[in-house]
């Protein structure tokens, strides 16, 4: 069993927070993600001190996945430098932890998932 992990995100606002939740929480690269939204960042960009209000992701996976999923969030995100920081998970409830893992299906192809569903709508069609 790999290492369950925590990332940390920010993100612009509230809506780009919950679309980039959706995404990896469907496409099975996390068990959950929170969402705080208005927390005050302030740090220094092109060389200027800059204060703004963003919304943090809080994303539970594994550590096999955390490339797979940094390289979504990139996909998906509008900053040039999205902040994408892991941190392993040194103890926690055994159910919880095996519940991550049961979510994410390490090593899942989310891309048979979106041909499925493009098949299944141009059924309906």
């Amino acid at each position: 069993m790999s290492e369950e992990i925590i990332i940390f995100v920010t993100a612009p606002n509230r809506d780009e927070a919950a679309r980039i939740a959706e995404a990896i929480v469907s496409e099975r690269l996390a068990a959950c993600v929170n969402i705080i939204n208005g927390i005050e960042s302030i740090y220094r960009w092109e060389g200027e001190v800059t204060r703004d209000s963003e919304s943090l992701l809080i994303i539970k996976t594994t550590e096999d996945l955390y490339a797979k999923l940094e390289g979504r969030v990139r996909e998906l995100h509008t900053y040039t430098t999205p902040e994408v920081i892991a941190v392993k998970i040194d103890r926690g409830s055994e159910d919880y932890l095996r519940w991550i893992h049961e979510c994410t299906r390490s090593g899942y192809d989310s891309t048979k998932e979106h041909e499925e569903e493009k098949r299944d709508t141009n059924k309906s069609e």
